[in-house]
Protein backbone atom coordinates (compact mmCIF):
# COMPACT_ATOMS: atom_id res chain seq x y z
CA UNK A 1 0.00 0.00 0.00
CA UNK A 2 2.99 2.50 0.62
CA UNK A 3 3.66 2.29 -3.12
CA UNK A 4 0.52 2.99 -4.41
CA UNK A 5 0.10 6.06 -2.21
CA UNK A 6 3.66 7.21 -3.30
CA UNK A 7 2.65 6.54 -6.87
CA UNK A 8 -0.35 8.57 -6.42
CA UNK A 9 1.50 10.98 -4.85
CA UNK A 10 3.80 11.84 -7.60
CA UNK A 11 0.80 11.68 -10.04
CA UNK A 12 -0.61 14.52 -8.24
CA UNK A 13 2.50 16.62 -9.53
CA UNK A 14 2.19 16.55 -13.37
CA UNK A 15 -1.76 16.40 -12.70
CA UNK A 16 -1.58 19.53 -10.45
CA UNK A 17 0.86 20.92 -13.12
CA UNK A 18 -1.34 20.09 -16.35
CA UNK A 19 -4.57 22.01 -14.25
CA UNK A 20 -2.71 25.32 -13.96
CA UNK A 21 -0.83 25.37 -17.33
CA UNK A 22 -4.62 24.76 -19.35
CA UNK A 23 -5.85 27.84 -17.11
CA UNK A 24 -3.07 29.75 -17.10
CA UNK A 25 -3.20 29.09 -21.17
CA UNK A 26 -6.69 30.52 -21.29
CA UNK A 27 -6.51 33.49 -19.42
CA UNK A 28 -3.64 34.74 -21.61
CA UNK A 29 -6.38 34.76 -24.41
CA UNK A 30 -9.02 36.09 -22.93
CA UNK A 31 -10.14 39.70 -23.68
CA UNK A 32 -9.44 42.00 -20.46
CA UNK A 33 -7.09 42.28 -17.79
CA UNK A 34 -5.95 43.79 -14.66
CA UNK A 35 -4.67 46.60 -16.73
CA UNK A 36 -7.81 47.42 -18.51
CA UNK A 37 -10.21 46.82 -15.58
CA UNK A 38 -7.61 49.53 -13.38
CA UNK A 39 -8.19 52.14 -17.13
CA UNK A 40 -11.80 51.16 -16.92
CA UNK A 41 -12.05 52.46 -13.36
CA UNK A 42 -10.22 55.48 -13.96
CA UNK A 43 -12.39 56.63 -17.20
CA UNK A 44 -15.61 55.52 -15.29
CA UNK A 45 -16.79 53.02 -17.59
CA UNK A 46 -15.99 50.27 -15.28
CA UNK A 47 -19.31 48.08 -14.58
CA UNK A 48 -17.45 44.61 -13.12
CA UNK A 49 -18.88 42.95 -9.92
CA UNK A 50 -16.73 45.54 -7.63
CA UNK A 51 -16.79 47.97 -9.06
CA UNK A 52 -14.17 50.28 -7.22
CA UNK A 53 -10.64 50.78 -6.76
CA UNK A 54 -9.76 49.86 -3.38
CA UNK A 55 -5.95 50.31 -3.81
CA UNK A 56 -3.15 49.43 -5.98
CA UNK A 57 -0.46 46.70 -6.52
CA UNK A 58 2.18 47.66 -4.35
CA UNK A 59 1.05 50.92 -3.60
CA UNK A 60 2.60 53.12 -5.58
CA UNK A 61 0.13 55.39 -6.99
CA UNK A 62 -3.36 55.87 -6.33
CA UNK A 63 -6.47 56.25 -8.21
CA UNK A 64 -6.46 59.79 -7.72
CA UNK A 65 -2.55 60.46 -8.76
CA UNK A 66 -3.60 58.42 -11.78
CA UNK A 67 -6.09 60.49 -12.92
CA UNK A 68 -3.53 63.51 -12.62
CA UNK A 69 -0.95 61.87 -15.09
CA UNK A 70 -0.06 63.86 -17.88
CA UNK A 71 -1.17 61.85 -20.89
CA UNK A 72 -0.47 62.97 -24.90
CA UNK A 73 -4.16 61.77 -26.62
CA UNK A 74 -1.77 60.46 -30.02
CA UNK A 75 0.52 58.36 -27.96
CA UNK A 76 -1.96 57.22 -25.75
CA UNK A 77 -4.11 56.27 -29.10
CA UNK A 78 -1.71 53.75 -30.02
CA UNK A 79 -2.03 51.61 -26.65
CA UNK A 80 -2.79 48.22 -27.02
CA UNK A 81 -5.64 49.01 -24.30
CA UNK A 82 -8.84 50.27 -24.88
CA UNK A 83 -9.97 53.42 -23.09
CA UNK A 84 -6.38 53.86 -22.68
CA UNK A 85 -6.46 57.67 -24.61
CA UNK A 86 -5.56 60.45 -22.36
CA UNK A 87 -3.18 58.40 -19.75
CA UNK A 88 0.39 58.62 -20.14
CA UNK A 89 1.72 56.05 -21.97
CA UNK A 90 4.42 55.55 -18.98
CA UNK A 91 1.86 55.11 -16.93
CA UNK A 92 0.65 52.62 -18.50
CA UNK A 93 4.26 51.01 -18.44
CA UNK A 94 4.60 50.67 -14.67
CA UNK A 95 0.83 49.77 -14.29
CA UNK A 96 2.40 46.33 -16.47
CA UNK A 97 5.08 46.57 -13.64
CA UNK A 98 2.89 46.59 -10.95
CA UNK A 99 0.90 43.64 -12.69
CA UNK A 100 4.04 42.08 -13.84
CA UNK A 101 3.12 41.93 -16.96
CA UNK A 102 6.31 43.55 -17.72
CA UNK A 103 7.61 39.77 -18.06
CA UNK A 104 7.05 36.78 -20.58
CA UNK A 105 3.90 34.55 -19.90
CA UNK A 106 6.37 31.66 -19.39
CA UNK A 107 8.24 33.70 -17.33
CA UNK A 108 5.64 34.80 -15.14
CA UNK A 109 3.88 31.34 -14.87
CA UNK A 110 7.31 29.66 -13.49
CA UNK A 111 7.58 32.40 -11.00
CA UNK A 112 3.93 31.64 -9.84
CA UNK A 113 4.23 27.95 -9.87
CA UNK A 114 7.70 28.43 -7.97
CA UNK A 115 5.69 30.52 -5.74
CA UNK A 116 2.95 28.34 -4.91
CA UNK A 117 5.04 25.50 -4.15
CA UNK A 118 6.15 27.30 -1.37
CA UNK A 119 2.22 28.30 -0.42
CA UNK A 120 3.33 31.45 -1.13
CA UNK A 121 0.24 33.25 -3.07
CA UNK A 122 0.81 36.83 -3.29
CA UNK A 123 -1.84 40.27 -2.73
CA UNK A 124 -4.87 40.27 -4.33
CA UNK A 125 -4.45 42.84 -7.44
CA UNK A 126 -7.73 45.08 -5.97
CA UNK A 127 -7.82 44.37 -2.31
CA UNK A 128 -4.77 45.18 -1.00
CA UNK A 129 -4.72 42.06 1.58
CA UNK A 130 -2.73 38.89 1.01
CA UNK A 131 -4.67 36.22 -1.30
CA UNK A 132 -4.19 33.43 1.71
CA UNK A 133 -5.99 35.58 4.24
CA UNK A 134 -9.07 35.97 1.91
CA UNK A 135 -9.14 32.32 1.92
CA UNK A 136 -8.79 31.85 5.81
CA UNK A 137 -11.10 34.73 5.99
CA UNK A 138 -13.83 33.32 3.55
CA UNK A 139 -13.36 29.38 4.32
CA UNK A 140 -16.10 29.24 7.31
CA UNK A 141 -19.19 30.00 5.13
CA UNK A 142 -18.12 26.89 2.89
CA UNK A 143 -17.31 25.14 4.94
CA UNK A 144 -20.41 25.27 7.26
CA UNK A 145 -22.27 25.16 3.41
CA UNK A 146 -20.32 22.03 2.53
CA UNK A 147 -19.64 19.79 5.63
CA UNK A 148 -23.43 20.14 6.41
CA UNK A 149 -25.31 20.10 3.07
CA UNK A 150 -22.97 16.57 2.79
CA UNK A 151 -23.54 15.13 6.22
CA UNK A 152 -27.43 15.80 5.73
CA UNK A 153 -27.61 14.50 2.32
CA UNK A 154 -25.94 10.93 3.67
CA UNK A 155 -27.58 10.41 6.70
CA UNK A 156 -30.78 10.95 4.69
CA UNK A 157 -30.37 9.45 0.79
CA UNK A 158 -28.27 6.72 2.27
CA UNK A 159 -31.20 4.76 4.45
CA UNK A 160 -33.62 5.70 1.92
CA UNK A 161 -31.70 4.44 -0.47
CA UNK A 162 -31.86 1.15 1.51
CA UNK A 163 -35.47 1.05 2.06
CA UNK A 164 -36.36 2.09 -1.30
CA UNK A 165 -34.34 -1.22 -2.33
CA UNK A 166 -36.04 -3.61 -0.14
CA UNK A 167 -39.36 -2.10 -0.87
CA UNK A 168 -38.54 -2.15 -4.42
CA UNK A 169 -41.35 -1.32 -7.01
CA UNK A 170 -44.36 -0.93 -3.83
CA UNK A 171 -46.30 2.57 -3.74
CA UNK A 172 -43.59 3.87 -0.94
CA UNK A 173 -40.84 3.39 -3.76
CA UNK A 174 -42.97 4.67 -6.27
CA UNK A 175 -44.16 8.22 -4.75
CA UNK A 176 -40.55 8.84 -2.38
CA UNK A 177 -38.82 8.63 -6.46
CA UNK A 178 -41.48 10.79 -7.52
CA UNK A 179 -40.53 13.71 -4.81
CA UNK A 180 -36.67 13.23 -5.43
CA UNK A 181 -37.43 13.80 -8.78
CA UNK A 182 -39.05 16.90 -8.84
CA UNK A 183 -36.86 17.89 -6.15
CA UNK A 184 -34.03 17.18 -8.34
CA UNK A 185 -35.72 19.27 -11.09
CA UNK A 186 -36.16 22.54 -9.08
CA UNK A 187 -33.31 24.43 -9.46
CA UNK A 188 -31.37 25.31 -6.14
CA UNK A 189 -31.48 29.32 -6.96
CA UNK A 190 -34.84 28.90 -7.86
CA UNK A 191 -35.67 27.33 -4.46
CA UNK A 192 -33.91 29.81 -2.50
CA UNK A 193 -35.95 32.82 -3.85
CA UNK A 194 -38.85 30.78 -2.95
CA UNK A 195 -37.95 29.91 0.37
CA UNK A 196 -36.92 34.17 1.22
CA UNK A 197 -40.40 35.01 -0.18
CA UNK A 198 -42.18 32.25 2.02
CA UNK A 199 -40.20 32.34 5.41
CA UNK A 200 -37.78 35.21 4.99
CA UNK A 201 -39.67 38.12 5.47
CA UNK A 202 -40.57 38.23 1.38
CA UNK A 203 -44.26 38.44 1.51
CA UNK A 204 -45.58 35.64 3.67
CA UNK A 205 -43.79 34.83 6.75
CA UNK A 206 -40.44 36.18 8.56
CA UNK A 207 -39.20 33.23 10.50
CA UNK A 208 -35.91 33.17 9.15
CA UNK A 209 -33.22 35.88 8.50
CA UNK A 210 -32.20 37.16 5.18
CA UNK A 211 -28.79 37.38 5.46
CA UNK A 212 -25.72 36.11 6.95
CA UNK A 213 -24.41 33.23 9.14
CA UNK A 214 -24.56 35.35 12.14
CA UNK A 215 -26.37 37.80 14.29
CA UNK A 216 -25.33 41.35 14.94
CA UNK A 217 -25.52 40.88 18.61
CA UNK A 218 -23.85 37.42 18.12
CA UNK A 219 -20.82 38.48 20.63
CA UNK A 220 -23.22 39.03 23.59
CA UNK A 221 -25.01 35.59 23.02
CA UNK A 222 -24.18 32.53 25.42
CA UNK A 223 -22.73 29.62 24.06
CA UNK A 224 -26.09 28.16 23.55
CA UNK A 225 -27.49 30.99 21.72
CA UNK A 226 -25.22 31.46 19.72
CA UNK A 227 -25.52 27.71 18.23
CA UNK A 228 -29.12 28.42 17.77
CA UNK A 229 -28.46 31.79 16.21
CA UNK A 230 -25.79 29.71 13.48
CA UNK A 231 -28.72 26.85 13.05
CA UNK A 232 -31.23 29.25 12.87
CA UNK A 233 -29.11 31.74 9.89
CA UNK A 234 -28.05 28.55 8.09
CA UNK A 235 -31.29 26.49 7.65
CA UNK A 236 -32.70 28.11 4.50
CA UNK A 237 -29.37 28.16 2.77
CA UNK A 238 -29.30 24.76 3.81
CA UNK A 239 -32.82 23.53 2.43
CA UNK A 240 -31.85 25.24 -0.82
CA UNK A 241 -28.90 23.34 -1.58
CA UNK A 242 -29.97 19.87 -0.81
CA UNK A 243 -33.32 19.58 -2.59
CA UNK A 244 -31.28 18.81 -5.91
CA UNK A 245 -28.66 16.27 -3.58
CA UNK A 246 -30.59 13.76 -2.09
CA UNK A 247 -31.36 11.67 -5.93
CA UNK A 248 -27.88 10.87 -7.44
CA UNK A 249 -27.25 9.51 -3.77
CA UNK A 250 -30.48 7.87 -2.86
CA UNK A 251 -30.98 5.66 -6.08
CA UNK A 252 -27.19 5.41 -6.34
CA UNK A 253 -27.97 3.42 -2.72
CA UNK A 254 -30.68 1.97 -3.87
CA UNK A 255 -29.11 0.17 -6.54
CA UNK A 256 -26.08 -0.59 -5.17
CA UNK A 257 -28.02 -2.60 -2.82
CA UNK A 258 -30.19 -4.34 -5.28
CA UNK A 259 -27.61 -5.46 -6.89
CA UNK A 260 -26.08 -6.88 -3.98
CA UNK A 261 -30.00 -8.35 -2.32
CA UNK A 262 -29.49 -10.72 -6.28
CA UNK A 263 -26.28 -12.20 -5.67
CA UNK A 264 -25.94 -15.79 -4.43
CA UNK A 265 -24.35 -14.93 -0.63
CA UNK A 266 -27.27 -13.05 0.29
CA UNK A 267 -29.74 -16.17 -0.60
CA UNK A 268 -27.23 -18.30 1.35
CA UNK A 269 -27.64 -15.87 4.47
CA UNK A 270 -31.12 -16.03 4.26
CA UNK A 271 -31.38 -20.03 4.19
CA UNK A 272 -29.20 -20.43 7.18
CA UNK A 273 -31.53 -18.20 9.26
CA UNK A 274 -30.33 -14.77 9.70
CA UNK A 275 -32.75 -12.06 10.14
CA UNK A 276 -32.99 -9.51 7.33
CA UNK A 277 -31.32 -6.57 8.89
CA UNK A 278 -28.76 -9.36 9.62
CA UNK A 279 -28.47 -9.80 6.20
CA UNK A 280 -28.77 -6.07 4.65
CA UNK A 281 -25.92 -4.85 7.41
CA UNK A 282 -23.87 -7.49 7.94
CA UNK A 283 -23.38 -8.59 4.72
CA UNK A 284 -25.11 -6.14 1.91
CA UNK A 285 -23.84 -3.17 3.43
CA UNK A 286 -20.29 -3.23 3.06
CA UNK A 287 -20.41 -4.49 -0.31
CA UNK A 288 -23.11 -2.11 -1.51
CA UNK A 289 -21.53 1.19 -0.06
CA UNK A 290 -18.12 0.32 -2.28
CA UNK A 291 -19.92 3.13 -4.82
CA UNK A 292 -21.54 5.14 -2.49
CA UNK A 293 -17.89 5.77 -0.67
CA UNK A 294 -16.46 6.70 -4.63
CA UNK A 295 -19.23 9.75 -4.56
CA UNK A 296 -18.24 11.13 -1.40
CA UNK A 297 -14.56 13.05 -2.36
CA UNK A 298 -17.12 14.24 -5.74
CA UNK A 299 -20.21 15.08 -3.49
CA UNK A 300 -18.59 17.27 -0.86
CA UNK A 301 -16.28 18.98 -3.39
CA UNK A 302 -19.59 20.05 -5.46
CA UNK A 303 -21.18 20.96 -2.30
CA UNK A 304 -17.80 22.99 -0.66
CA UNK A 305 -16.65 24.18 -4.28
CA UNK A 306 -19.31 24.63 -7.09
CA UNK A 307 -23.20 24.58 -5.61
CA UNK A 308 -22.77 27.13 -3.00
CA UNK A 309 -21.88 30.56 -5.30
CA UNK A 310 -25.90 31.20 -5.64
CA UNK A 311 -26.82 30.21 -2.45
CA UNK A 312 -23.83 32.42 -1.32
CA UNK A 313 -25.16 35.53 -3.42
CA UNK A 314 -28.82 34.93 -2.60
CA UNK A 315 -28.18 34.72 0.95
CA UNK A 316 -25.62 37.20 1.08
CA UNK A 317 -23.39 34.62 2.17
CA UNK A 318 -19.55 35.88 1.92
CA UNK A 319 -17.72 32.66 1.10
CA UNK A 320 -15.62 31.07 -1.43
CA UNK A 321 -17.66 30.95 -4.11
CA UNK A 322 -18.67 34.79 -4.14
CA UNK A 323 -14.98 35.20 -3.92
CA UNK A 324 -14.22 33.11 -7.20
CA UNK A 325 -16.86 35.22 -8.74
CA UNK A 326 -15.56 38.20 -8.09
CA UNK A 327 -12.00 37.66 -8.55
CA UNK A 328 -13.17 36.22 -12.54
CA UNK A 329 -15.14 39.55 -12.91
CA UNK A 330 -12.55 41.62 -11.55
CA UNK A 331 -9.46 39.67 -13.41
CA UNK A 332 -7.91 39.58 -9.81
CA UNK A 333 -5.66 36.55 -11.35
CA UNK A 334 -3.77 35.85 -7.78
CA UNK A 335 -7.00 35.10 -6.42
CA UNK A 336 -8.09 33.27 -8.98
CA UNK A 337 -5.15 31.02 -9.57
CA UNK A 338 -4.80 30.73 -6.04
CA UNK A 339 -8.06 29.33 -5.80
CA UNK A 340 -7.49 26.77 -8.60
CA UNK A 341 -4.21 25.55 -7.09
CA UNK A 342 -5.75 25.07 -3.69
CA UNK A 343 -8.83 23.66 -4.87
CA UNK A 344 -7.23 21.23 -7.43
CA UNK A 345 -4.72 20.16 -4.58
CA UNK A 346 -7.70 19.42 -1.95
CA UNK A 347 -9.58 17.60 -5.13
CA UNK A 348 -6.58 15.06 -6.14
CA UNK A 349 -5.87 14.45 -1.63
CA UNK A 350 -9.48 13.47 -1.29
CA UNK A 351 -9.32 11.15 -4.35
CA UNK A 352 -6.81 9.74 -2.63
CA UNK A 353 -8.57 9.42 0.59
CA UNK A 354 -11.36 7.90 -1.36
CA UNK A 355 -9.96 5.08 -2.85
CA UNK A 356 -7.65 4.05 0.68
CA UNK A 357 -11.57 3.76 2.72
CA UNK A 358 -11.97 1.37 0.26
CA UNK A 359 -9.68 -1.13 1.40
CA UNK A 360 -10.80 -0.19 5.10
CA UNK A 361 -14.45 -0.93 3.91
CA UNK A 362 -13.61 -4.04 1.75
CA UNK A 363 -9.93 -5.45 2.43
CA UNK A 364 -10.82 -7.69 -0.50
CA UNK A 365 -9.52 -4.68 -2.72
CA UNK A 366 -5.66 -4.27 -3.19
CA UNK A 367 -3.96 -1.34 -4.91
CA UNK A 368 -0.87 -2.59 -4.26
CA UNK A 369 -0.93 -4.95 -7.14
CA UNK A 370 -2.78 -2.45 -9.68
CA UNK A 371 -1.38 0.05 -11.89
CA UNK A 372 -2.30 3.74 -11.26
Amino acid sequence: MGAYILRRLLLMIPTLIGIMVVNFAIVQFAPGGPVERVIAQLSGTDVGATARFSGSPGGDFSGNQAAQQPGNATDAGSSKYRGARGLDPAFIKSLEKQFGFDKPPLERFLEMMWNYLRFDFGESYFRDVSVISLVIEKMPVSISLGLWMTLISYLISIPLGIRKAVRDGTQFDVWTSTVIVIGYAIPGFLFAVLLIVLFAGGSYFDWFPLRGLTSDNWDQLSLVGKVLDYFWHITLPLIAMSLSAFATLTFLTKNSFLDEIKKQYVMTARAKGLSERQVLYGHVFRNAMLLVVAGFPGAFLGAFFGSSLLIETIFSLDGLGLLSFESVINRDYPVIFANLYIFSLIGLIVGLISDLTYTWIDPRIDFETREV
